[in-house]
């Protein structure tokens, strides 16, 4: 099965907000909050303007500090109800967003679900930076990670492994608080200092802030910022947008003539 499985009212959809800025919701994603009678959000990590511009008259409940058992019963008993409910995450439901468990939730209750994509903010960050997360001769590759904490012990992080394969445009989620120990191992790792690395605040909301560095100087910078949450970190040489080499897709191999466009 492709596309949208079900028509509003009939499922309940898990629409990704996108990076903050209301414009950079998906035209799905718009229309669902929009026939929303009840709308459960996160919190602090969804910008508000989103709910005000496309769900005015729905009911909001916000998310943060309820269990899983608390949201599904929330979604399931409006739904029940013949009330169309939506969930409203951040970014893109499916990175570091636990859409999963609540629809599986969902399911053993016979409630159907899907997920409506939405811009996760390292797409976002890059646009903000004006550069690309993959570059020809630069990064052939992304990798979206977070760094150790609660959720992941020292094994399960492994910010040093891909910053150390060296054409990889490596997007720290949720680890800003930790960047001085990110930065730290990657300086005990062996890797090169001057690695850049740029931190963008709230990518896309009206209050976006950029903070480029490098592997060296970049945690003093964002600690005399003050910032703690809602930051993005991007670390490898693409962050620069320079030194690329120009890919072959413009080449002569791409054109009937031989010759290029």
């Amino acid at each position: 099965m492709t596309g949208v499985p079900w028509q509003q009212g009939e499922a309940i959809p898990f629409v990704g907000a996108g990076p903050g800025n209301p414009e950079l919701i998906t035209v799905a994603g718009r229309e669902a909050l929009e026939g929303a009678d009840l709308v459960v959000h996160a919190g602090s990590l969804v910008n508000s303007d989103v709910l005000e511009a496309y769900a005015p008259d729905a009911r909001w409940v916000d998310s943060a500090g309820k269990d899983l058992e608390t949201l599904v019963e929330t979604m399931a008993t409006a739904y029940e109800d013949g009330e169309a409910v939506v969930r409203l995450h951040s970014g893109d439901p499916s990175i570091f967003g636990a859409a999963l468990e609540q629809i599986d939730t969902l399911a053993e209750r016979s409630i159907p679900a899907y997920v409506i994509p939405g811009v996760t903010a390292a797409f976002a960050a890059s646009a903000t930076l004006g550069t690309q997360l993959t570059l020809s001769g630069i990064a052939n590759h992304v990798a979206i990670t977070r760094p150790r904490g609660k959720t992941l012990n020292a094994e399960q992080d492994h910010v040093t492994d891909f910053v150390g394969m060296g054409d990889v445009t490596t997007a720290v989620y949720l680890g800003t608080h930790a960047i001085e120990g990110m930065m730290d191992r990657l300086l005990e790792a062996g890797e090169d200092p001057e690695t850049p690395v740029a931190v963008v605040y709230h990518a896309s909301w009206p209050d976006e802030d950029v903070i480029k560095g490098t592997i060296s100087d970049i945690w003093a910078q964002v600690e005399a910022a003050g910032y703690q949450a809602s930051a993005l970190v991007l670390i490898g040489e693409a962050v620069t947008g320079g030194g690329y080499d120009r890919s072959h897709l413009y080449g002569g191999w791409a054109s009937d003539e031989g010759d290029g466009p």
